[in-house]
């Protein structure tokens, strides 16, 4: 971690990670980035679907191999590079046979390293293999939720699942939240932590660090009016008046309650909830 000299109220407190000693490039291959606009909180018909989003610096897009579809074929790890889309660091890797991509790196890898994606691949971290050839009690990333889907789970800095059991075709996995979930043991995922472990010890430090991330003001329910919120109105500063804590629409939240979709599709691949509360 960096920390800086107080040398301004804001400063003090102020941390960051000290790329200079981790990240080997400064400028992304020009051929795997483009630009995009942000989707800055808003769904496909334009409405705020995640408050507090929005401003932030502009941003270039890296083309990030979430499927790994290039079997049996080594690759070598030629940069590890900040990516502004995500937590974690990402990496150039050099196909053997000459094409350039990008993917999530895990927290060991070094420029040089020779990983492959195979289904007898040796179990070392960075490594991509079906869940059913991992043994019980690695940790592994990027994680499929169905075979040949593309990874979906475990891909911020410094998160991991852990594989927990086996059985019945397929995969018991801790997930970063504490839920335990069957995955298809057909579906693949990577061996490792993801990168960057450091960056949830970051204190942002001022309101304008939050800005450049795209990160808006957020206001207190009870600052504001009874129109506009349960815990609105009141002389002074007033408790919630509600027995159990809700969201602006009114609907449960935080505290313990229960806010997944009673007739979700995956209820059934559920072995144990998440413990709220305890990460």
């Amino acid at each position: 971690m960096k920390r800086y000299k107080p040398t301004s109220p804001s400063r003090r407190g102020l941390t960051g990670i000290s790329y200079s000693t981790v990240l080997t490039a400064s400028q992304p291959e020009k051929s795997l980035t483009h630009g995009f606009t942000r989707a800055v909180g808003r769904n496909n018909r334009g409405r705020i679907t995640t408050r507090h989003k929005g401003g932030g610096h502009k941003r270039l897009f890296r083309e990030i191999d979430f499927r790994y579809d290039k079997i049996n074929i080594p690759y070598t790890v030629k940069t590890i590079e900040y990516d502004p889309n995500r937590s974690g660091f990402i990496g150039l890797v050099f196909y053997k046979d000459g094409e350039k991509r990008y993917i999530l790196l895990p927290k060991s890898v070094q420029v040089g390293d020779v990983l492959i994606t195979s289904e007898t691949a040796e179990v070392k971290p960075g490594n991509r293999m079906i869940l059913r050839n991992i043994t019980v009690g690695t940790f592994v990333y990027n994680v499929e939720i169905k075979p040949l889907g593309g990874a979906k789970i475990a891909r911020g800095a410094g998160n991991f699942a852990e594989i927990v059991a086996k059985d019945g075709g397929y995969v018991d996995v801790k997930l970063p939240s504490t839920e335990v979930r069957k995955v298809s043991e057909n579906a693949w995922a990577t061996v490792g932590e993801v990168s960057n472990d450091e960056n949830r010890l970051v204190n942002i430090g001022k309101a304008g660090r939050s800005r450049w991330l795209g990160i808006r003001p957020t206001v207190r329910g009870t600052a504001m009016n009874p129109v506009d919120h349960p815990y609105g109105g009141g002389e002074g500063r007033s408790g919630r008046g509600t027995r159990r804590a809700k969201s602006r629409w009114g609907k449960p939240t935080g505290k313990g309650q229960k806010s997944r979709t009673p007739k979700k599709y995956s209820n059934r691949l559920i072995v144990s909830r998440r413990k709220v509360g305890k990460k």
